[in-house]
């Protein structure tokens, strides 16, 4: 087993918080990363196909699924531990950051949220097992940001069985997903409740988006619900509002703001390998002013954005994180992303827009992790509510 080192991009050696068992997880999440991910993300990108399920089951062997759980923990871990996790993981591939962050949070973390204990107890080591691969079914054709009151889909009580009918867009693996965590505004209360719904379910259907062009390895879907029938006992039995939706994404938006960090990381990682080979004017680029300047500006992003995720991570341990600190660093993060990515492919000239070069993937995955999980707007509204007392959504 090699040592544990913070990677060069951890300018400040943030990384070297972490206890000495989670730093061993590391070396090891690393080596299968290097050993399994990269050498077929970009392959897989360009034909925009899903991991093999051997991947899938990799890292669930590594313990990453079910990780803040108790049913399914493996060992003792932090906020932070987790953040870092999702940071390795988008420094290689956004992709497999998506896909851990929607299986362990999202799928996961709306039975363990809002389930009862007999549902926690059935479920959650499914899905940490990889034995089930999930969705997370919020978003809608006509409804996004406005999903605390704009939900359409509808779920209606009929005996011990619920009816659900309506459309979700923009769900990630739900094409290919064995269930699909279905949120659906009760017909006759009006609130929002979860339903587990196997996606073998009669009229139960889902379509793969074609021609994205960001986080292509993951495979988002239209899905449509006509009567699909439902038991009680799959409703999540402490889903009763939104709020507890809400609860899921609090939990979840800091570790998008972790992916949004590693995927600048990657970006920038490539650049100053490229800066280091590539000869202009009789010397690598990297001796010109102008390259250091933009690697320069590349790291002060990368190092204030872990600077953030690092507290807020750290205020979820406490128990003290609140929507609008996950919110600002969704926002702080993914901007400054923005900026770092767009700076990295530049330094490669015309080069940096083929994927030969790879930096191309992670300004594209950019766009991506920019606007789910809480667009920028919508972030800014959540900090500008706490900042004023005002509410401004509308």
């Amino acid at each position: 087993m090699s040592s544990f080192e913070p990677i060069p991009s951890d300018f400040y050696g943030y990384e070297n918080a972490l206890s000495d068992r989670e730093k061993q997880l590391i070396v090891e999440l690393r080596a299968w990363l290097e050993a399994e991910v990269r050498p077929i993300m970009n392959d897989l990108w360009s034909k925009a196909e899903f991991f093999p399920r051997s991947i899938v089951k990799g890292l669930a062997d590594l313990g990453l699924f079910g990780q803040p759980w108790e049913e399914t923990r493996r060992f003792e871990n932090s906020a932070v531990f987790r953040g870092w996790v999702a940071l390795e993981l988008a420094r290689v591939d956004a992709s497999v950051a998506t896909l851990v962050g929607m299986q362990n949070g999202l799928v996961m973390g709306s039975i363990a949220v809002a389930g009862s204990p007999e549902q926690r107890a059935e479920w959650l080591p499914k899905f940490a097992s990889a034995e089930l691969l999930g969705a997370f079914g919020l978003t809608e054709p006509l409804s996004g940001s406005d999903s605390a009151q704009g939900l359409r889909t509808i779920a209606k009580r009929d005996g011990d069985n619920w009816v659900l009918n309506g459309a979700k867009r923009w769900i990630g693996n739900g094409s290919i997903s064995d269930v699909t965590i279905v949120w659906a505004k009760d017909a006759d209360d009006s609130q929002v409740k979860g339903f587990i719904v196997p996606t073998s379910s009669p009229g139960y259907s889902a379509t793969r988006i074609e021609n994205k062009q960001a986080l292509r390895i993951v495979q988002n879907a239209d899905i449509v619900l006509e009567n699909v029938v439902v038991p009680e006992a799959n409703r999540l039995q402490g889903s009763l509002s939104f709020r507890e939706t809400a609860a899921v994404l609090r939990l979840t938006r800091a570790e998008v703001s972790w992916a949004a960090v590693g995927n600048s990381i990657g970006a920038y990682e490539a650049a100053v390998k490229y800066a280091g080979e590539r000869i202009q004017f009789g010397k690598p680029i990297a001796s010109h002013q102008l390259i250091q300047e933009l690697l320069a500006k590349s790291l002060g992003n990368i190092t204030s954005s872990i600077g953030v995720v690092t507290r807020v991570s750290q205020m979820l341990d406490e128990g003290t994180q609140r929507d609008e600190h996950s919110a600002l660093a969704k926002e702080f993060t993914t901007s400054r992303m923005r900026e770092t990515v767009a700076w990295c492919r530049e330094l490669f000239g015309g080069n940096g827009i083929v994927m030969d070069y790879g930096v191309i993937k992670y300004f594209a995955d950019a766009e991506a992790i920019y606007s789910y999980e809480g667009t920028r707007e919508m972030n800014t509204l959540i900090v500008g509510r706490a900042i004023t007392g005002k509410a401004a959504f509308v």
